[in-house]
């Protein structure tokens, strides 16, 4: 089954690099544990997280992904801005002309955001704080 996830993410990885314009990372990583594996995925901003999730490529893919896992957690991640090029985790409305498909994953994955973010946030953003420097 292992080997068969592979092929099935080797497909969705070099489809979504090839047809999605939004997408910064999209990286699959096998964990310690057998069977287990990391999604790193990064987009311009919600929007193409949600176009990615909604596109035909994924939804071709997600029947043989439900086959073939028996969990699947998605955790929404901040960037350290000082410390990352990637965008930062935040929330959008939801486009008036969204998809069905789309609209379905607003519900289910609709990013929040952790509150202690955004105090860290001002902190970063200060002038003259200091890198390397945690409280």
């Amino acid at each position: 089954m292992a080997a068969r996830f592979e092929r099935v993410v080797a497909g969705l990885y070099r489809q979504t690099h090839e047809r999605e314009s939004a997408v910064r990372r999209y990286e699959y990583f096998r964990g310690e544990d057998p069977a287990t594996y990391y999604c790193l995925l990064s987009f311009d901003d919600y929007h193409g997280f949600l176009a990615h999730q909604s596109s035909d490529h994924h939804e071709s893919a997600g029947p043989a992904l439900r086959e073939l896992t028996e969990e699947m957690r998605l955790e929404w991640i901040d960037p350290l801005q000082q410390a990352s090029p990637l965008s930062p985790t935040d929330p959008q409305p939801l486009p008036p002309d969204v998809s069905p498909v789309a609209a379905r994953y607003h519900e289910r994955f609709d990013p929040i955001g952790e509150p202690w973010w955004d105090a860290l946030r001002s902190v970063a953003s200060e002038p003259g704080h200091e890198a390397g420097t945690a409280s």
